[in-house]
């Protein structure tokens, strides 16, 4: 199909969307999920689209020119309407739609083998997954359902415990064989530690395992896909969310060396939702749902 002379490339527009609400080409890209590069190639081809420069950039920043905020307010407004739209029509064929705003980890490792059994129990709720690693905003109705991991007890949006984690250090037995070699949990600490940027789950789980690790090599990933990847070629010690995990414990892609597990609404997953929403009734039957599906 040939584009049109006069729009934009569509696809830029979101990305244009991301880039002036975040003002950074590497957040807009983790909300994304594209590369900053491909942050880069996107907004470049909307400039030379529109003749015009969006952004001003800086040293260490970027701003939106004169003209990128005059366009940004229309392209919000475009993409508003173009959602209101799509969401009048789905109710329509008596579908309810809920845009469900998720860690790219729980998308990835847990929810996505299980769409089709949700399909099958609930045939007129549709899902949008949004994997992201960016807040969002329930009462501005950024997304109907918020999946969250840590300790969201206190969130001000309110949030509703789903399950909680059990954590354990794991690895690859490409690399540490039985992992037999671990006696201690002191015999950690010469090997890298691969984790998330909070780092909450290693703090937890040493802390109740009485174990300082100041003196471990840290290696901090952006998102717990990229630990686990990591883990799995070897390149460190994870620490294991066994939710997420089972299936490459069972197959023996990742081993646990210590018996020692940590588990509380501190390392857990949550629900942030608006339960007087016009689509409750969807909200707390996807709800129900997740949390009868984690307790397996």
């Amino acid at each position: 199909m040939r584009s049109s002379p006069l729009l934009p490339p569509l696809p830029a527009l979101r990305v244009f969307q991301a880039v002036a609400h975040r003002l950074s080409f590497r957040l807009a890209g983790e909300e994304l999920l594209i590369t900053q590069s491909a942050v880069s190639h996107h907004i470049k081809q909307l400039e030379t689209a529109l003749g015009t420069q969006l952004f001003q950039r800086k040293s260490k920043s970027i701003e939106l020119t004169d003209e990128g905020a005059m366009f940004l307010a229309t392209v919000d407004q475009a993409l508003s309407l173009l959602a209101t739209g799509t969401a009048q029509l789905r109710a329509r064929s008596g579908q309810t739609y809920l845009r469900v705003s998720l860690l790219p980890s729980f998308a990835a490792n847990w929810l996505i083998s299980r769409l089709e059994q949700f399909e099958m129990q609930y045939p007129n709720i549709e899902l949008d997954l949004d994997p992201t690693l960016r807040v969002v905003d329930i009462n501005r109705g950024e997304a109907d359902v918020a999946i969250r991991f840590g300790d969201f007890s206190a969130d001000k949006q309110g949030g509703i415990h789903l399950a909680n984690e059990e954590l354990s250090p794991v690895m690859s037995p490409v690399l540490y064989g039985d992992g037999s070699r671990f006696q201690s949990t002191d015999d950690l600490l010469p090997h890298p530690i691969l984790q998330a940027k909070s780092g909450l789950e290693w703090q937890l789980w040493s802390e109740s395992a009485n174990l300082c690790l100041d003196k471990a090599k840290h290696i901090r990933l952006t998102d717990y896909n990229i630990v686990l990847q990591a883990a799995l070629d070897g390149q460190g010690i994870a620490m294991g969310r066994n939710l997420l995990i089972k299936e490459h414990l069972r197959k023996g892609r990742l081993i646990k060396p210590f018996p020692i597990s940590f588990s509380s609404e501190k390392a857990a997953y949550w629900a942030v939702c608006d339960l007087n929403s016009k689509n409750a009734a969807a909200i707390e039957a996807f709800v129900e749902w997740l949390k009868a599906e984690l307790q397996f």
